[in-house]
């Protein structure tokens, strides 16, 4: 009877996709077992990558918009919509991250998570009823008043004129207008891809942890932290939301805390949304091997990355499913991973390389790899 492989792995960052290293993992073990059945389900975390993962397990299909980037200038954004046809997800980053901002430019002041609640709006537009949003590597401090500005939230000082965009300006707001917000936003289901549990504020708020990698000066944090903490006052005695001390409402500069507030938001461990979104748990049935797998693992593996949670769902369908992971660089105390689900631990690289060399040799060097694992256990 042929032997059932799950292949489950993350995207190995520059190199290859989910989807690719699915590909790469069943070309090495069907040269040492001809008759495997291998099952691709690609993985992510919640973090980059995470759209094209599930569009490429769900067979869903990529959307491509031109949305407001964090500096106010148009930049082209994607998403996707699964395979249910119901079913949106967003990387905010794509609309609002940092890799669209130039060093020199990064200002937390002014950056605005607009372009994001322009996604938001798209997928309502078509037809969406659910939606997966991931909100890793944002430039922005703003809330999320800026995605809630593109959904109808009027965001006013006393005079009654509109704020600028950006978390610089949240000091004069004094009133929240909600005449006209989408009506539909109110039947919107949106789940929160979140690893992160800092508060909006404070010292483990959003902009004293991660404000100067946005480009804070000490002065800036001290700004963004005070207007964040008035901001949620506002919210408090206007919508009756208190986000301040929530975990997770400190995610990408606060836009963890405005989903709550102006959203039917839930916030969960990204990589449980893409074990339940792919499922990966049905697919593990009958399954003798699991092979996961990124470009990088370690210790830190274990809280919360793709391969852990791989792991943990292959160990509770059944505990006599071997998991296997493969990884371009497998770094320090990488043995604590033994007691959580993982039964052995491979790196895939040859042998002394340039970075260029052995990114563009990632391919062959899983397929080796993984066809050497099948000879083992064949």
């Amino acid at each position: 009877m042929a032997k059932k492989f799950v292949l489950a792995p993350d995207s190995f960052k520059e190199s290859m996709t989910a989807k690719e290293v699915c590909e790469a993992m069943e070309l090495g073990i069907k040269r040492a077992i001809p008759d495997a059945e291998c099952i691709h389900v690609p993985m992510a975390d919640g973090g980059e990558g995470t759209v094209q993962s599930l569009v490429d397990a769900t067979g869903g299909k990529l959307i491509q918009k031109e949305v407001t980037g964090p500096l106010g200038t148009k930049v082209v954004a994607h998403y996707g919509i699964l395979g249910d046809g119901k079913t949106g997800v967003i990387e905010m980053a794509s609309a609002s991250g940092i890799h669209h901002v130039p060093k020199g430019s990064r200002n937390p002041l002014i950056t605005t998570t607009y372009g994001t609640g322009e996604l938001i709006k798209d997928c309502i537009e078509r037809g969406i009823t659910d939606i997966i949003l991931g909100i890793g590597g944002s430039a922005t401090n703003d809330a999320g008043t800026g995605m809630a500005a593109a959904l109808g939230y009027k965001f006013l000082n006393k005079q009654g004129e509109e704020l600028l965009l950006g978390g610089g300006y949240l000091n004069d707001l004094a009133r929240i207008d909600v005449t006209h917000v989408l009506p539909e936003l109110e039947h919107i289901n949106i789940v929160v891809a979140s690893d992160v549990t800092n508060p909006l504020c404070g010292e483990r708020g959003a902009s004293v942890v991660f404000g100067p990698q946005k480009g804070a000066t000490p002065e800036m944090v001290q700004v963004l932290d005070k207007n964040l903490r008035h901001f949620s006052e506002i919210v408090k005695q206007q919508l009756g939301i208190d986000i301040v001390d929530v975990p997770g409402a400190g995610g990408a500069g606060g836009l963890g805390g405005g989903l709550l507030a102006f959203t039917k938001a839930t916030m969960k461990k990204g990589i449980d949304i893409v074990v339940e979104k792919t499922n990966l748990k049905e697919a593990l049935q009958n399954a003798d091997y699991c092979f996961t797998g990124e470009g990088g693992i370690d210790f830190q593996t274990k809280f919360g990355k793709a391969p852990f949670g791989v792991a943990q769902a292959a160990k509770s369908v059944n505990s006599n499913i071997k998991v296997i992971a493969v990884a371009g660089h497998v770094g320090q105390d990488v043995e604590a991973l033994y007691n959580e689900g993982f039964d052995a631990i491979f790196g895939i690289v040859p042998g002394a390389a340039d970075l260029d060399s052995l990114l563009a040799g990632g391919r062959e060097n899983i397929a080796r790899t993984s066809e050497s694992i099948a000879r083992l256990l064949k």
